[in-house]
């Protein structure tokens, strides 16, 4: 081969090498596993998934859960047909009546709410203050609710951030909405939770709970 010709074909080999790896190094690998979050109460345990297309919220539910933060909170918002709401560090305490109150300290999470991300059965969704005092519709760093209602929710889409999809339990978010609950939709008796994360391989996951990524 004429070295001019040789000379082409290595710069041309060398051209697409460099390409290649700049586009490698542009698009993260996606991981091959995937954290399951476990919500053990009294009526059973609910297991959901999170979404990376939500970082923010993901990794703070993440870190909230992975500290214990969560463990002793409550269930305090029932309403059948429609969802069931906890997380508030509040309802550790003896006092109900500032269950959902949230703490004066407490800092917001920027909305992430993507068109995609919907309000389905068994979607979870963070709380947060209404639109009059909240027009960035921020998401509260701790409260969150499940949506119960076989239908859906769709009223909810787009104003608040869906963050993850409950994979195995959606009996038992049945059950803790259908419980007997006293004034501003509490529950009368406690639905305390404990959380705990585990890591699995996404093919597991979708062995074990059906949930296709």
């Amino acid at each position: 081969m004429p070295t001019s010709l040789l000379r082409a074909f290595w710069l041309s080999l060398f051209i697409g090498f460099t390409f290649s790896f700049a586009q490698a190094a542009g698009k993260p690998r996606k991981s091959k596993k995937d954290q399951v979050v476990t919500i053990s109460t009294t009526q059973g345990d609910i297991r959901l998934v999170l979404f990376d297309e939500t970082p923010l919220h993901k990794a703070n539910f993440l870190k909230l859960a992975e500290s214990g933060a969560y463990n002793g909170t409550t269930f305090h918002r029932i309403i059948p047909g429609f969802m069931v709401q906890g997380g508030d560090l509040n309802s550790k305490d003896d006092e109900p009546s500032n269950d959902g109150a949230g703490r004066e300290d407490e800092k917001r999470i920027p909305a992430e709410i993507r068109p995609e991300l919907t309000h389905k059965r068994g979607a979870v969704a963070a709380a947060r203050t209404a639109d009059v005092v909240n027009p960035q519709r921020m998401s509260s760093a701790t409260q969150f609710y499940i949506v119960q209602n076989p239908q859906g929710t769709p009223h909810l889409n787009g104003q608040y951030t869906v963050f993850g999809q409950v994979i195995s339990g959606q009996d038992v978010v049945d059950k803790i909405a259908q419980q007997p609950a006293a004034e501003r939709n509490r529950p009368v008796t406690d639905i305390k939770m404990t959380v705990k994360v585990e890591k699995l391989k996404k093919k597991k996951i979708t062995e074990l709970y059906g949930y296709q990524y």
